[in-house]
């Protein structure tokens, strides 16, 4: 079933599945079809998310668990609503205990009944890691934190395990020889005896693991437990002993920051705690998707929004599985689109999660003849004057080297193994081997491309031209890389070349490799340094993109509207850098470059009593001085919290892997500093004050084209009023339902009257509230509108360029002003929308307009934006 829109919550210990039964009546007034809910399978213990799941057959007990789930999707049947779950199937959570997959594989290797689960590189380089996971989780080096006593032996139950502070881990139970008394070497000999299994083989894994369970049970006779008790106590006094003991394990020990050059196991971006499974294996699929699966085939689920598809071997080979399994689902894939790039159609999906639309949307209120003068004005206060594409791809190389060396070392390894299967490529070293792989994917201009080696499907031509882009973009830069050797890694790619296991192998773990080192390295690294317009730095967004013109904004309108109709559209969500409200007040700076130059160059003049010689530096001061702009007004707190997470995400004075103490200190005194400063707050207070209104224009507009353009509009928790919150965890702080839904019950009793909210009652959000709960009753009373085509809607005058109107099927019509600091309320008489025949009723202001020419000085006089819906 295909939702007319929906509602994003982030489910929390604090606020689970009671909590959310609570507002359903609200979210039923608002005219929300469908409820969309964050991961709430069972996760990680605290978790704040829900996508750090650690048992895909349960539901998180942090929530309320199955009777609390059981009084939501009751609440949500009473009041007509369906539901849409969040899903994560391209990883898992490791450090919590209830992960009973990834504890056994600890236990027992290859010997696991879950070893092929997970996605583990057995056959390691490095002779201490071969056949082994190495756990990155010490603090420190592993012989301080062995000496130290922090490793220590404790039993639980049966079974001893190795504890540092609050995580544990499980022995191979051949190893309890040397952790039992002599009373027990009988039992000992028996578990050193504990047989192999081969890979595949799910009996002989089961087999041993109740051999060695009953084994075990006998520890927990009080006088045998008693014997242990005293054994362990001794081992912990001895460090050899305990380091013996480790190094017979399945495991090993390292410290945390190993992990960004020797890993064993594929994760989530750079996240050690999330390892990746492999959902390509059929019954890997099943198990962690047959609840979900149930839940829609029982109508309990309509919809399915699939996290991170591009993390997956084979993402169409996932979504045709998942199709078939459930077709009465909704799909949407949580799919960051490059500037021209283009979903594939052969995906069986509804289509993205609509940060396309998103960043589409917010390119009509960018003035791009602003770009020169906001380009001078970042050049001239940072000094960075290095074009977005070089910065992106320095940064893409950084993250390689910095984070994400272990997946590349991975990768080279099987680049190494299909050299020496061909001849004329085995005089090519490893570092020209490992050179190509950085260049290639540091070139790549997209997350990734999805060649299915293991098919005999030819690659798309889409996915031809990428590659081939890439390897002329590495050619440029580095005429000196081995070309043939390029060329053949651009060829295999592409299955131009004979395909060996070892070449499919390197294809697929090539396209898993190159969307972590996009996200991390363009997302969470050029984002926080290429600051010229911030607004711009959007999840799926380009700095570099600068507008949008009414006609793109049709063009891709109409293409969504024939091939991607119930694809989600979303303006705020989770995981945006910064809140539509803020990207709506900061899209104003493209009209007023000059003024906003003037102004940072004073402010910094003003401020530099507040620097240090440890910082802040110039990048970070002009991030600081948009976020005051955009999120004001905004307190220390939450101020001094973003900038330190923005500082550490562009990795040039800070990092979250090497933490510079003195240089966030003395961010934190400047910024601190310049909230103290009553001199500095007045001229804020004087710049921002004359953005406001025009900034909540921006906003209703980009709100009300995302309720009716073509697509299922989403709207994130709490977003129906006006929203200043920055990047994560800013976004995700509580709501309060019980302020909105009393501003509803107000703003429902004004009727027609409701339009003056916005010139009467404006800094409630009042006015935003009434755009959403309109468009969205529209929807809900004439569904079929909005299932058929987009038309657009002349607009013509002198000033035509500042506004923009579509016809939704035959009974509706948006107008919007766009670049309104530029139109300054002053629409004249000459600038009209040509409205369809008929007659026509705005849903915001109550006016009745005829078909033909009607000047928008009337159609916007009452209100910013117009929902015209046909009357006759």
């Amino acid at each position: 079933m295909t939702p007319r829109s929906t509602y994003r919550i982030q489910l929390t210990p604090d606020f689970g599945f009671d909590a959310a039964a609570e507002i359903v009546p609200y979210l039923a007034r608002l005219a929300v079809s469908h409820l969309y809910c964050s991961p709430y399978l069972q996760a990680r213990a605290g978790s704040r998310d829900g996508y750090d799941v650690v048992d895909h057959q349960s539901l998180n007990q942090d929530l309320g668990g199955e009777a609390a789930h059981a009084r939501l999707c009751s609440a949500l049947r009473e009041h007509g609503l369906g539901q849409v779950l969040d899903h994560v199937p391209n990883h898992m959570a490791v450090n919590d205990r209830r992960n009973r997959w990834w504890w056994d594989v600890l236990e027992n290797g290859r010997s696991s009944r879950y070893a092929a689960y997970f996605d583990l590189f057995w056959d390691a380089p490095e002779r201490m890691l071969r056949g082994r996971i190495l756990l990155p989780v010490l603090g420190d080096h592993y012989a301080r934190a062995l000496e130290s006593g922090q490793l220590r032996l404790v039993r639980r139950g049966s079974r001893v395990n190795v504890a540092y502070f609050e995580q544990e881990f499980p022995l191979d139970p051949r190893t309890y020889a040397l952790v039992l008394p002599e009373v027990l070497t009988g039992l000992g000999a028996e578990l050193a005896a504990l047989p192999d299994v081969r890979p595949g083989d799910q009996d002989g894994a089961s087999c041993r693991h109740r051999l060695a369970s009953a084994l075990l049970g006998q520890l927990e006779q009080p006088d045998l437990a008693l014997l242990v008790d005293q054994r362990l106590a001794q081992l912990n006094a001895e460090a050899e002993a305990v380091d013996a003991l480790l190094g017979r394990q399945h495991y090993r020990l390292a410290r945390w920051q190993v992990a960004a050059q020797e890993l064993t196991y594929r994760r989530f971006f750079d996240v050690s705690e999330l390892a990746a499974i492999r959902v390509e294996d059929p019954e890997v699929f099943e198990q962690t998707h047959r609840l979900v699966i149930d839940w829609v085939n029982a109508g309990v689920l309509d919809g399915l929004r699939i996290d991170h598809p591009d993390g997956l071997r084979d993402p169409k080979g996932y979504f045709q599985k998942l199709a078939a399994e459930a077709p009465s689902a909704w799909l949407v894939a949580e799919k960051i689109l490059g500037r021209s790039e283009q979903l594939p159609e052969d995906w069986p999906v509804a289509g993205t999660t609509g940060y396309d639309f998103l960043n589409l949307a917010l390119g009509l209120v960018i003035d791009p003849q602003g770009e020169p003068g906001l380009s001078e004005a970042f050049q001239q206060f940072t000094g960075l004057r290095e074009p977005y594409a070089e910065v992106v791809y320095s940064r893409k190389r950084q993250v390689m080297e910095q984070l994400l060396g272990s997946d590349l070392n991975n990768l080279l390894l099987h680049f190494e193994r299909v050299r020496e299967t061909d001849r004329r490529y085995r005089d090519y070293t490893s570092r020209e081997l490992r050179d190509c792989l950085t260049e290639l994917i540091a070139c790549l201009p997209v997350y990734r491309t999805y060649v299915r080696p293991q098919t005999e499907e030819p690659p798309s031509l889409a996915d031809g031209a990428v590659i081939e882009a890439a390897v002329a973009a590495v050619r440029q830069r580095r005429p000196e890389l081995a070309p043939e050797l390029l060329g053949f890694l651009g060829r295999l790619i592409l299955k131009e070349e004979t395909l060996s296991e070892e070449a499919v192998e390197l294809i697929a773990r090539f396209q898993q490799t190159s969307s972590p080192v996009t996200a991390k390295g363009v997302e969470d690294t050029s984002f926080y340094v290429y600051n010229r317009l911030v607004a711009l730095n959007e999840v799926g967004g380009d700095p570099g993109w600068f507008g949008v013109s009414p006609a793109a904004f049709h063009a891709a309108c109409v293409h969504r509207a024939e091939r991607w109709p119930a694809a989600m559209l979303s303006t705020s969500t989770h995981d945006t850098k910064r809140s539509e409200d803020v990207r709506a007040r900061l899209a104003l700076l493209s009209e007023l470059p000059l003024i906003w130059s003037a102004a940072t160059a004073r402010w910094s003049e003003l401020n530099e009593r507040q620097l240090s010689p440890d910082g802040p530096d110039r990048s970070a001061e002009y991030l600081l001085y948009q976020t005051l702009v955009g999120a004001w007004p905004l307190g220390p707190d939450r101020a001094v919290e973003y900038m330190v997470k923005a500082a550490r995400e562009a990795k040039t004075e800070t990092s979250w892997i090497a933490n510079n103490h003195g240089y966030e200190a003395a961010l934190e005194r400047f910024v601190r500093g310049v909230l103290a400063d009553p001199e500095f707050l007045a001229e804020l207070e004087d710049f921002v004050q004359p953005l406001i209104v025009p900034g909540r224009i921006n906003s209703l507009a980009q709100k009300l084209l995302c309720l009716t353009a073509p697509g299922v509009p989403d709207c994130y928790q709490g977003c129906e009023l006006w929203d200043l919150s920055l990047v994560d965890p800013d976004n995700r702080r509580p709501v309060d339902f019980a302020k909105r839904a009393r501003l509803l019950d107000e703003l429902d009793a004004m009727g027609d009257g409701a339009a003056s909210v916005w010139h009467e009652r404006e800094d409630s959000g009042l006015a935003k509230l009434l755009v959403v709960t309109r468009a969205l009753r529209l929807r809900e009373r004439q569904p079929d509108i909005f299932a058929a085509g987009y038309e657009p809607v002349a607009v013509e005058g002198p000033k035509a360029d500042h506004a923009i109107a579509f016809k939704r099927g035959d009974g509706a019509v948006t107008v919007i002003p766009r670049l309104v600091w530029g139109l300054a309320g002053d629409w004249g008489t000459a600038t009209a929308a040509a409205l369809p025949k008929g007659c026509w009723r705005d849903l915001f202001s109550g006016a009745k307009h005829a078909g033909g020419l009607v000047a928008l000085k009337e159609l916007l006089g009452a209100f910013p934006v117009a929902l015209l819906e046909r009357i006759g």
